[in-house]
């Protein structure tokens, strides 16, 4: 019995110094380990932050607006369109103009402000919207140019993007405005808010798709200071350089819809020899004639080019041709 008992306390005894030596373990391993500082949790968490919403980017842009009209070279007739402005982006300098400060109906240009407005305050690109026959009928009646979203479909944010920018879709910009502001009216308001931060003279807006209203007015320098703020967000410097994008599938395009911009659908964008036209947005109504504003690169330097109120909608792609091979250094 006592030999039983002994052994008990031998046994108990080995139980305790294990235990005890599993705990200096854990002492040591928690020593050596580098605790995460709220620093660095604050360092993820904003990495994190920045994946989800691309929108972070903003509080970096900054556009100054150019000031040398007088002294800018003017163009000559071999520019056809009645507005014109070419501008160097690393001097913020214009370099030749036409009627750059005068207003003029933007048409689809429009979009380009619809576009930085509805990135900018969209919560995230897998956001979904469906399509309306209230979005859709007056459209067509109208003849806008649309993205052919149906009646029911739903749609993401990115989609609708894409949609706005490519084809030029009207369906897109008011579905983007009721999906971020409620409403077009709601979301107009955002679009002329951002003009007044943005300084802009001579703008104002009354749609988001550039349907005509005598009280939709920009002019070629507004609209090239529009689309340099555009470029430095990734997302619309993306969109404004894509030729083509195909839709998510959904039950009304199970396919999805394969959209292609009005812009690369006119030219290839190595047309003028040693400059490459990287991407824009093209324009169109009765009262604005056609319009196109794009940028392009020469030497690594960027520049903008934004012609207005071209009677022939291949006209407006020859005098950007031109502009760039004839006007830039």
């Amino acid at each position: 019995m006592k030999f039983i008992i002994k052994l008990f306390y031998i046994f108990l005894s080995l139980i305790v110094s294990i235990c005890i030596l599993f705990g200096l373990y854990l002492i040591v391993k928690s020593s050596n380990d580098k605790p995460v500082s709220s620093e660095m949790t604050q360092n993820i968490s904003s990495e994190i932050l920045n994946m989800e919403n691309p929108t972070e980017e903003n509080s970096k842009i900054t556009v100054k607006y150019p000031t040398d009209l007088e002294t800018a070279k003017k163009f000559d007739k071999l520019i056809a369109s009645k507005y014109c402005i070419l501008v160097d982006l690393e001097n913020n300098k214009v370099l030749a103009e036409r009627n750059a400060d005068k207003r003029m109906y933007p048409a689809s240009m429009t979009k380009i402000m619809t576009l930085i407005v509805a990135v900018e305050n969209m919560k995230s690109l897998d956001d979904t919207f469906t399509m309306t026959y209230e979005i859709l009928n007056p459209l067509i009646d109208e003849d806008a140019s649309i993205a052919g979203f149906e009646e029911n479909e739903t749609i993401t944010i990115k989609d609708m993007l894409y949609g706005a920018i490519l084809p030029s879709g009207a369906d897109a910009t008011v579905g983007l405005a009721e999906a971020i502001a409620g409403s077009e009216t709601d979301f107009v308001r955002m679009m002329n808010e951002k003009v007044e931060e943005m300084g802009l003279k001579n703008t104002h807006f009354t749609n988001t798709s550039g349907l005509h209203d005598e009280n939709h007015y920009s002019t070629v320098l507004d609209m090239a200071v529009i689309l340099e703020y555009a470029l430095q967000n990734n997302l619309c410097r993306e969109i404004l350089s894509t030729y083509q994008y195909t839709t998510t599938k959904t039950k009304e395009h199970p396919k999805g819809i394969l959209l292609e911009s009005t812009l690369f659908s006119r030219m290839y964008g190595n047309e003028v020899e040693n400059v490459t036209i990287e991407g824009g947005k093209t324009g169109f109504t009765s009262e604005a004639q056609h319009c196109m504003a794009s940028f392009a690169i020469k030497n690594n330097k960027e520049y903008i080019a934004v012609t207005a109120m071209e009677d022939d909608k291949w006209g407006s792609v020859f005098d950007a041709f031109d502009i760039y091979e004839q006007y830039l250094p």
